[in-house]
């Protein structure tokens, strides 16, 4: 299976670069995967398609605004730092650009000295280690001076921080958004509900990983970035219930997908527990648990899309992006959404 097996062409302008200002208000394509067959709707039709019983899964992580630039001290050299993964004692893995500027003792000043990180060590794919010090707490220094790490074909920083976030969005650890997420309104939330609908809150701190593209032929030898999840007790009983009960679990995102794979033992069964995950989801894998994915369309050649092709099969996904692209949907982070049933 070759990477480019998972090519599209994209027309530029078709990359959305702003949310839309009714979160609900995007197109939804609806692919049945068992028949190929596609419909054209908007995302708040969406508990059309959801049945009593059937139970909801969204990732409740919060994106960080990680995204932090500064000055090296001594030279004033522009350095910019990307927050990737909390380690103990105020060390962060980090990204950093240009990575050549930052060698091992360089020490980064941000926001006139507020917080100054140092270079301690390098890790995998040239990844930094950096070591904060600063006075008072962390979070609040990093709300004041970072920015959300939006992807690099947004072109522009968000007016509205809150807009890449999920309105559900409690657990702060993300250096990306959950992004099917982001077209649910609390109305439509509760609408779901209402339906009998149970919806199951499970934690994936999204790491840059998930977008780096893949650099191999062969797609078997992609290596996926861990990334850190957690389901408690609730969120596990909601999901093994609806599958006892013959609902469907309908996962919200990749993220959701990845999370309860990756914890399901042989049987399909879920139980409360955390760890790190580096799960590749790619077509011939079985699912487990998930039956249904609200997502959004991915790039072309990504382990997103590869995901998507495991579900529904690579033909109809190419036909149906294909299809997406005629009808002038909107791709990517804040583009639209699609629901494969």
């Amino acid at each position: 299976m070759k990477t480019s097996d998972f090519y599209y062409d994209l027309p530029e302008e078709l990359i959305a670069q702003d949310p839309l200002e009714d979160r609900s208000g995007s197109r939804l394509l609806v692919l049945d995967k068992e028949t190929g067959e596609i419909k054209h709707r908007m995302f708040r039709d969406i508990t059309e398609y959801l049945r009593a019983g059937d139970c909801m899964v969204i990732n409740d992580t919060k994106v960080i605004p990680a995204r932090l630039i500064g000055s090296k001290i001594g030279t004033d050299a522009k350095i910019e730092v990307l927050l990737l993964k909390r380690k103990e004692n105020d060390v962060w893995e980090t990204l950093v650009k240009p990575g050549r500027k930052a060698k091992p003792g360089t020490r980064i000043s941000f926001g006139d000295g507020l917080l100054v990180g140092e270079v301690i060590d390098v890790v995998e794919e040239g990844n930094r280690l950096i070591h904060f010090e600063y006075e008072g707490i962390f979070e609040e220094i990093l709300d004041r001076l970072g920015q959300m790490p939006l992807p690099p074909y947004i072109t522009h920083q968000l007016q509205d921080r809150d807009r890449y976030n999920t309105v559900y969005a409690v657990h702060e650890g993300s250096a990306a958004a959950p992004t099917a997420g982001l077209h649910f309104t609390p109305e439509l939330l509760e609408e779901i509900q209402e339906k009998g609908i149970e919806i199951a809150r499970v934690t994936l701190h999204v790491g840059l990983g998930t977008f780096r593209p893949v650099k191999v032929d062969d797609v078997t030898e992609h290596h996926m970035h861990s990334e850190f999840y957690q389901i408690d007790e609730e969120a596990a009983g909601k999901i093994n219930r609806a599958k006892d009960n013959g609902g469907r679990v309908v996962c919200v995102g990749t993220t959701s997908c990845r999370t309860i794979e990756s914890a399901a033992d042989e049987n399909g069964r879920l139980k409360a527990c955390s760890g790190w995950t580096e799960i590749f989801i790619y077509p011939g894998y079985q699912f487990k648990i998930l039956d249904c994915l609200i997502t959004n369309f991915h790039l072309p050649e990504s382990t997103l899309i590869m995901l998507v092709s495991a579900l529904a099969g690579k033909e109809p996904v190419l036909a149906a992006y294909e299809e997406a692209v005629k009808e002038r949907y909107r791709f990517f982070s804040f583009g639209d959404a699609m629901l494969i049933v």
